[in-house]
């Protein structure tokens, strides 16, 4: 499978940061007002055509909607998947205000969303720093969701003072963005060129959608997103059903994966043969996964999709507190 995502030009990208490409439907991504600003959508999404809820999917740091190009059609069997990215990302803007970067602010960003694609209750999904975020949606708004999905995030699961012992770091990563500018994205060790265990199809896309992220955005993102996105101290109050898509290559995910399969009540936990980028790593395990927990809920009414491709059956634990 080809991924293809065109580098735009310098015009097109500054379009852009305030709309979607037409996929199903798309957001005009209008300013917002209000004390944080979350009264229409922000962010720029993509909403796919499928069968059963809709399905949120939130990218990390310097990914953008090719993050999820593997995925879509096997999901779109059991949901209908809403694509956003992230302010400073893709399509999406970069404002200056800091409050609307914070964890809390994009909790109402998603509602925004969600409300302006007509769902009263949806799935939501997140990978890396995206998953810090979409669980903090559902610990905030739990009668909006049906159900989460996420993988690994060691800044979700982060243990107490990991934001204090990093804080030079951030502060030094988002000083470098504003200098660099571009080249700083191009150079920064996070840039999906340098992902050596992605496909190559889909580090290509990727490495080819970081031409518009914009390094304003990216900066903000890292000093006022990433260190407060931890929810640890939460994940005992989680209260909507919970999946937790593990690649056990990453080894330095062991510890964040033993406080969320502590503390969050009926974690349903399933292993794959992948790193950090779960999803792009074993698309197929992922979307067996997630298909298979989807398709578990009761009371959504979703017509039976066409499978993922056949592959061993990934290891699967239940239960676990």
């Amino acid at each position: 499978m080809a991924f293809v995502i065109s580098s735009p030009s310098n015009a097109a990208m500054d379009s852009r940061r305030h709309a979607t490409s037409p996929v199903a439907s798309q957001n005009p991504g209008p300013p917002c007002s209000g004390d944080r600003g979350v009264t229409q959508p922000m962010l720029a999404y993509e909403v796919h055509p499928g069968t059963g809820p809709y399905l949120l999917l939130v990218h990390g740091l310097l990914s953008g909607r090719a993050q999820w190009l593997p995925n879509l059609d096997a999901l779109s069997g059991v949901s209908r998947p809403v694509v956003v990215e992230l302010l400073g990302h893709g399509r999406s803007p970069s404002p200056g205000d800091a409050r609307l970067y914070t964890p809390e602010a994009y909790v109402e960003h998603f509602d925004a969303v969600r409300r302006a694609v007509g769902a009263e209750r949806w799935v939501v999904c997140g990978q890396s720093l995206g998953a810090a975020l979409t669980l903090r949606y559902a610990l905030d708004r739990p009668g909006d969701v049906l159900a989460q999905v996420f993988t690994n995030s060691n800044s979700a699961l982060a243990p107490p003072g990991w934001a204090e012992e990093n804080a030079a770091m951030f502060e030094r990563g988002a000083d470098q963005l504003l200098r660099g500018g571009r080249a700083a994205i191009d150079n920064h060790p996070l840039n999906p060129r340098r992902g050596r265990r992605l496909p190559a199809a889909a580090r290509d896309a990727l490495a080819a959608a970081t031409a518009e992220h914009d390094p304003r955005g990216v900066a903000l993102t890292l000093r006022h997103t990433v260190p407060a996105s931890p929810v640890t101290d939460r994940l005992d109050q989680v209260r909507v059903p919970s999946l937790l898509v593990v690649g056990v290559d990453e080894a330095g995910f062991a510890d964040a994966r033993r406080r969320a399969e502590d503390a969050i009540p009926a974690l349903e936990v399933v292993e794959t043969a992948a790193g950090h980028a779960v999803n792009l790593e074993d698309p197929v395990a992922f979307n067996r996964a997630v298909v298979g927990f989807l398709r578990g809920r009761s009371g959504w009414r979703a017509r039976p999709g066409p499978r993922p491709p056949s592959a061993a059956p990934p290891r699967r634990r239940g239960g676990s507190r």
